[in-house]
């Protein structure tokens, strides 16, 4: 037997033979997986992060509207019975539609959260929310967010870029009659 993470490559008349130190894993379905020695173990990937929960949240709204709109489900009590949540939690969960759609990009475009809480909670929009008009909404959020008036700087997922960086757009910088 050789020692662990050595490989051995051997010719035979019958084809080529590679032996190398494998390991098995259960996979989350209970399956067997094959991994060989020299694969990272799990504890040694970089951390994965979670979806914050704003986003999460949003999410379930336009879900929720979703099946309010087919039909699925007729009223908000019926949501919550199925969500298993109070009627007033389905509401707030909704009223997160009420927001600008570049804010609602915004917000699904956080980056992952990796330990500790959440920058953003849903209670940190309610006053965002209930503001009608987007200008106004927008201010807001830049406000809570501690940036200028007009600009909101995220780092959306870009395919095919290289390196990537802040990219940076421009809200609210227009007037109301177009100009």
């Amino acid at each position: 037997m050789r020692p662990e993470g050595t490989e051995q490559a051997s010719r035979r008349k019958d084809g080529w033979t590679v032996e190398c130190p494998v390991r098995f894993e259960r996979a989350r379905n209970g399956r067997r997986r094959l991994q060989t020695a020299d694969a990272p173990l799990p504890s040694a990937l970089p951390p994965q992060g979670r979806v914050p929960r704003v986003a999460r949240l949003l999410a379930l709204a336009h879900r929720f509207e979703g099946l309010l709109r087919s039909g699925v489900v007729k009223k908000h009590a019926d949501l919550a019975r199925l969500a298993g949540v109070s009627r007033p939690r389905v509401t707030q969960i909704l009223n997160l539609l009420h927001l600008a759609p570049t804010i609602q990009e915004a917000i699904l475009e956080l980056p992952p959260t990796y330990k500790g809480h959440d920058p953003l909670s849903e209670s940190d929009l309610r006053p965002i929310v209930r503001v009608p008009e987007w200008p106004k909404q927008l201010r807001q959020w830049n406000e809570l967010l501690g940036r200028d008036r007009d600009t909101l700087a995220m780092d959306p997922p870009m395919a095919g870029a290289a390196g990537g960086g802040k990219v940076r757009f421009r809200i609210g910088a227009g007037k109301a009659d177009g100009s």
